[in-house]
């Protein structure tokens, strides 16, 4: 497909800036500046940069706890996020929900669920409110494949295809569910072959390729904005590093780590910027840009104190009733 300078740098940018958000975790979680389980999204940088590129601001995101790519993208603060990370009081939910719990109405970043597949049904409630209030967004439900085992991915792919709600079931398939790889928990050659089953326009594509993986998601965004109903999208990607951070990662064979690093989209997205006659000095002031961003960010957080201990008992009942 041909896509504009000004959208392809907009991928570029979500993605690098992810890519940065990422690269500077993980050298404070190892310099010990930071104590906290995460998830890394190595190699999972541009499938949801070009995802995000294709919505407005004000659409909806329902992601999982290991969807901080996604959040970024979508176009969370990172002040405000790394500071939510680190238990701080200025994060986004006053830093008592942590990585796991991320919600930032202002950009569309409704639900972060722990639960692996929860977030489908709850995309659900969204997108039909929008089609109840008819206020045109549209809803973008992040998982991986692991999640397309659980009921509620069923239950919500019928749903949503029965009355046509705006909402994209949009499944990162990193070919791991946690530790079991793909053939090991799930029989059928694709997840996108389940869209099939309820009627669903599924789509199967290259995460990896951002020209096809903005088309894909251009489609199903236009799609569910002009009523035609969901699209489930099967974005196959790779995660370069362990489920969590400090986890190895010696269950997998050693060709497929071979693949991953063939196919690592940050050298192939460059190379794809090059091709549009972006400069080297350019797209390196892009990076350098966003560093500065991410270490102010990262400033922010850590200067930003701790909830006050009275924070216990805030925001878990709207009267609290002595026993």
């Amino acid at each position: 497909m041909t896509i504009d300078r000004e959208k392809l740098l907009d991928i570029y940018t979500r993605t690098m800036k992810v890519a940065q958000f990422d690269e500077t975790m993980r050298s404070l979680l190892m310099s010990g500046k930071l104590a906290t389980i995460y998830y890394t999204m190595r190699g999972q940088e541009l499938v949801t940069a070009a995802m995000m590129a294709a919505l407005n601001e004000d659409d909806y995101l329902v992601t999982t706890y290991r969807g901080q790519h996604d959040q970024i993208a979508k176009g969370v603060p990172l002040g405000l996020l790394i500071a939510e990370i680190a238990g701080r009081a200025t994060g986004t939910c006053k830093g008592k929900g942590g990585s796991m719990h991320i919600t930032h109405p202002a950009t569309g970043v409704m639900v972060t669920t722990g639960v692996v597949g929860s977030g489908l049904p709850i995309a659900n409630g969204f997108a039909m409110a929008s089609q109840n209030r008819g206020d045109g967004k549209v809803t973008v439900t992040c998982f991986g494949d692991g999640a397309t085992n659980i009921g509620a991915f069923h239950e919500a792919m019928n749903m949503a295809q029965l009355y046509k709600l705006p909402v994209i079931f949009f499944c990162q398939n990193n070919r791991y569910g946690e530790h079991t790889a793909f053939a090991d928990h799930t029989k059928v050659d694709s997840i996108v072959t389940r869209a099939a089953a309820y009627g669903m326009k599924g789509m199967k594509v290259d995460g990896n390729d951002a020209l096809a993986m903005y088309q894909v998601a251009r489609e199903a965004v236009d799609r569910a904005r002009s009523g035609e109903g969901p699209t489930l999208i099967e974005a196959m990607c790779y995660r370069m590093m362990g489920h969590f951070f400090g986890a190895d990662f010696s269950y997998m064979p050693p060709d497929h780590i071979a693949e991953m690093k063939a196919e690592d989209p940050l050298p192939k997205l460059r190379a794809l910027m090059l091709e549009h006659q972006f400069t080297e000095s350019e797209l390196d002031a892009i990076v350098a840009g966003l560093a500065q961003d991410v270490d102010a960010a990262v400033q922010f957080a850590l200067d930003s104190p701790f909830p006050d201990a009275d924070e216990i008992r805030k925001d878990v009942f709207e009267e609290e009733i002595a026993a």
